[in-house]
């Protein structure tokens, strides 16, 4: 999900105790007039700025796990690098097809001489836009929680990966991922449930405040329980790795010369340098993630569960909230994209190079410093 185009809403409406998209701030004077215009006409410079970021950080994040897709072709890091390049890929087209959505409901308010007014959109590009939200909001989430299973895998039970993590699997996964991402999101389409447009009028969502009716409800409850499931299987995989990772390199040191055994010509100082470089993509992400979503997530649990249990809130409190909490996840899928740009295993070396220069975290194989040995004894 992009950033929600919200700059052009008047400060006097925000004040105001009413709202309806059709019109500014309805009351007595505005009733029965037509839709007043804006007082300040939208300003675009930060949104296309976000945009044009977020759309350049994925694909040179793109480019970075292509590269490394080539060099690791047949080793264990490519289901995690095919798995990476989806939420990438579902992050710019997330970001894109999004974005462009909300500026043409910016846009939409313009009128001539730079005069908006607040319009609702048509309920057909309402429910194209709540579906895209859902969509691209939910598979980077699930995407993420299945990278760290794989890495848990990876890392817990070295022998049984290339057994259990086959290619075929995890496409299988990601077919099934986006099928759940598009079932949920489709179901409104069906007339299942319902988008509705959102505070102040550039986006639309399921509707999470006010008055429900049970299929909207159990939608928003769907959307906000997967994706806390999905951070919370992200959370304790991510432990349970980084704990190994620390066992294997301070108190076992059989665990790495057994897992390099396995991969042949990778030895295991190689090896583990895989691991602490994914597994720090891996924690980046995870973080980024529990952030940027997290609030979005329980608003939308706490506001639907507080509706079934008669709990009434002020309207406007709720939908500021709910803004804030989308602006706040939106920032996902441009963060998301430096995590490979920068947590790489050069980056990372120099930055340790840099603070210590007496260690390296990542150190060259032994077959390689054997073969330095030599050159230096023949000179």
């Amino acid at each position: 999900m992009d950033i929600v185009f919200t700059s052009s809403f008047p400060v006097s409406c925000q004040n105001s105790s009413d709202y309806n998209l059709t019109t500014l701030c309805p009351d007595n004077r505005t009733a029965n007039s037509t839709s007043p215009a804006l007082a300040n006409p939208p300003t675009f410079g930060m949104s296309y700025f976000t945009m044009t970021l977020g759309a350049l950080s994925n694909l040179t994040a793109l480019a970075i796990l292509a590269h490394s897709y080539a060099r690791f072709r047949r080793r264990a890091k490519v289901p995690f690098l095919l798995l990476a390049s989806a939420l990438l890929l579902s992050d710019l087209a997330g970001h894109i097809i999004t974005g462009a959505l909300a500026l043409h409901l910016h846009l939409g308010r313009l009128k001539h001489h730079g005069v908006a007014v607040a319009v609702e959109p048509p309920q057909v590009y309402c429910k194209l836009f709540g579906s895209c939200m859902v969509f691209f909001g939910l598979s980077p989430l699930l995407l993420g929680s299945v990278m760290a299973v794989e890495r848990c895998v990876g890392i817990v039970q070295p022998l049984l990966h290339p057994a259990v993590v086959t290619m075929t699997r995890v496409r299988l996964t990601m077919l099934l991922i986006t099928f759940t991402a598009l079932t949920l999101a489709g179901l409104p389409l069906l007339n299942v449930g319902n988008y509705k447009p959102q505070f102040p009028g550039t986006w639309c969502f399921l509707p999470v405040n006010g008055p429900l009716s049970i299929a909207d409800a159990s939608l928003a409850l769907a959307f906000s329980t997967l994706g806390l499931v999905a951070l919370t299987v992200s959370v304790v995989s991510n432990t349970i790795s980084g704990l190994k990772l620390l066992q294997a390199r301070f108190k076992d040191p059989c665990v790495k010369s057994s897992t390099a055994r396995r991969h042949g010509a990778f030895s295991s100082s190689s090896l583990h340098s895989l691991d602490v470089e994914m597994m720090t993509q891996l924690a980046a992400i995870t973080v980024v993630s529990c952030v940027c979503w997290s609030p979005f997530l329980i608003y939308i649990l706490i506001s639907v569960s507080g509706f079934y249990e008669g709990i009434r809130r002020p309207r406007r409190q709720c939908e500021k909230l709910l803004l804030l909490a989308l602006r706040l996840a939106s920032w996902n899928q441009i963060l998301d994209p430096w995590v490979y740009i920068l947590l790489r295993r050069a980056v990372l070396r120099r930055i340790l190079q840099l603070l210590q220069p007496d260690r390296a975290l990542f150190t060259p194989s032994s077959s390689y410093r054997d073969s330095h040995k030599k050159q230096i004894s023949l000179h």
